[in-house]
């Protein structure tokens, strides 16, 4: 389905650096949009009314009244691969219970006709990108893979993704499994450094050899609108660039843009991943696929960085 100005679009988890860049777009396609967040916006949106609430306390006919056509679900919680104990009851609010009422909301609300998830490829069985030994190469993920969540959110992910199938069974919902997010105003490793070489701080480096693939939150939300759009898209789709890069790339990158940049390598942590999409799916659907490769979105985020340190 296009959207479009008679479009209504419900978005969780608006205020985010992945929603931030979709709200932009549907702006611009005209679309009139109910944005859900605990933070405020970053700034205000055309069309767009914003409700500063949590979505596991907001009461669902609100949302039910707004009669959406299209939902995108992004509002959730991520920590380190590591997760500490303080992020459970976390996890159990932001991803669990927040995704559980959206089900909820998506089992009773006949106006919907498309659902676009944000999912993640912490669902994908860790045996196969992670191991003792560094890899010269990052394992392509496939949506065919074997399964077995990572950690606390990836379960979520998986729960959130199968309940949404159990109730959704008369609208068309698409699952899109996002791998290394970094954009403007996000709070991932990227962003950490840059700000960090803007400062003239240092920045410490863990397992350079591993491998992501790290994909502009632009790009993202991109995505998932075409994949929204998109008539032959359901189910699970791989959201991401394809190409595995080393954390010791983006750290010889912010070299070549930061003189002097003093970097604090750690010793190495005896477990190495190196994972990166399969993006076959993607591109069959949308004969597109992310488009800003790492040196631009680096480039792009220190512009914006900078401007927000020294406007």
């Amino acid at each position: 389905m296009k959207i479009e100005q008679r479009s209504r679009v419900l978005v969780t988890g608006s205020a985010g650096v992945i929603g931030t860049e979709l709200l932009t777009r549907l702006a611009a396609r005209g679309a009139t949009v109910l944005s859900i967040d605990r933070l405020p916006l970053v700034q205000p949106v055309p069309a767009t009314t914003h409700l500063q609430q949590d979505l596991v306390d907001v009461d669902l006919a609100t949302l039910r009244e707004f009669r959406p056509d299209v939902l995108f679900h992004l509002a959730a919680a991520f920590e380190r691969s590591l997760e500490t104990p303080e992020f459970f009851s976390v996890n159990w609010h932001d991803n669990m219970v927040a995704s559980h009422r959206i089900a909820e909301l998506v089992a009773d609300t006949r106006s919907l006709h498309r659902v676009v998830f944000a999912s993640s490829y912490l669902i994908y069985d860790p045996a196969l990108y992670i191991g003792p030994t560094p890899r010269e190469q990052a394992r392509r993920l496939s949506e065919d893979d074997p399964i077995r969540p990572r950690n606390l959110c990836g379960v979520a992910k998986l729960f959130a993704e199968r309940e949404l199938d159990f109730v959704g069974s008369d609208v068309s919902t698409v699952h899109a499994r996002i791998y290394r997010v970094y954009g403007r105003g996000s709070r991932d490793v990227v962003s950490r450094w840059v700000r960090a070489a803007l400062k003239g701080e240092e920045i410490v480096v863990y397992n350079a050899l591993n491998r992501f693939d790290y994909v502009f939150a632009a790009d993202v939300a991109e995505g998932l609108l075409r994949l929204a759009e998109s008539p032959a898209a359901s189910g699970i789709v791989n959201l991401a660039t394809g190409v595995g890069r080393a954390v010791g790339e983006l750290v010889h990158a912010l070299r070549d843009r930061f003189e002097g940049l003093a970097v604090r390598n750690m010793p190495d942590e005896p477990v190495y991943e190196a994972s990166a999409a399969c993006v076959d799916r993607l591109r069959g659907l949308l004969g597109w696929v992310p488009e800003v490769g790492l040196e631009e979105g680096l480039d792009a985020l220190i512009a914006y960085e900078r401007s927000r340190q020294f406007p």
